[in-house]
């Protein structure tokens, strides 16, 4: 089994996990400014990457550039990894390539602190992403659990680009937020963004 096999009742189920929505999980939000390409960027090719309709087009005109913009507004102090194996656990499920990972840490070149665990929704479905986001999630606890990371909280979210959905796991229980975020509201987003991957630290 992977990641994308897991649903929300599976994750429930196999890691006694307490699943509850929560009215928001970011009741105060910093807007962020986006860098002046990224708005051109997605002025630009939005139109387009929904005209194609396709998860990888999404992907690489929508989700990576806002994902490579928070790179930079940490100073390049977080890590972002796309398509890469993530297995931390097979005997339970959790194995196979993540969407996206976002790393406390600077360090480029392997996984050393997952803050952040990102899936592209199938199908325009948020809440069909949903289960496979809370493995992924689990599956960054564990890791930081094993590499002895002080990091008690880990957030997934789901996103067809122009919607996202975030979820937040702490110890046995994962709380989905009610609220959609949507890329009209990019400063919202980023600062989103910017909040979690900079938990205990400061933005330079």
């Amino acid at each position: 089994m992977a990641y994308n096999k897991f649903t929300i009742d599976r994750v429930r189920k196999q890691f006694q996990i307490q699943v509850v929505e929560q009215d928001s999980l970011f009741p105060e939000i910093e807007a962020v400014a986006a860098g002046e390409m990224l708005r051109y960027f997605l002025n630009r090719h939005l139109p387009l990457a929904e005209a194609i309709g396709t998860e990888k087009a999404k992907s690489e005109f929508i989700i990576a550039p806002i994902l490579a913009e928070l790179r930079e507004l940490t100073d390049r102090q977080v890590s972002l990894f796309s398509g890469l194996e993530f297995n931390v656990d097979e005997a339970q499920g959790l194995n196979g390539c993540c969407d996206y990972i976002i790393s406390q840490s600077g360090l480029q070149f392997s996984i050393t602190a997952p803050v952040l665990v990102m899936v592209e929704a199938k199908n325009d479905n948020i809440n069909s992403g949903l289960g496979q986001c809370m493995a992924e999630a689990i599956a960054a606890q564990v890791f930081n659990q094993q590499e002895e990371n002080q990091i008690e909280t880990i957030y997934g979210c789901v996103t067809t680009g122009s919607i996202w959905r975030f979820l937040k796991l702490e110890g046995k229980k994962i709380a989905i937020d009610d609220q959609l975020y949507f890329i009209d509201r990019l400063e919202t987003l980023l600062g989103i963004l910017v909040q979690i991957v900079t938990m205990g630290r400061s933005v330079q």
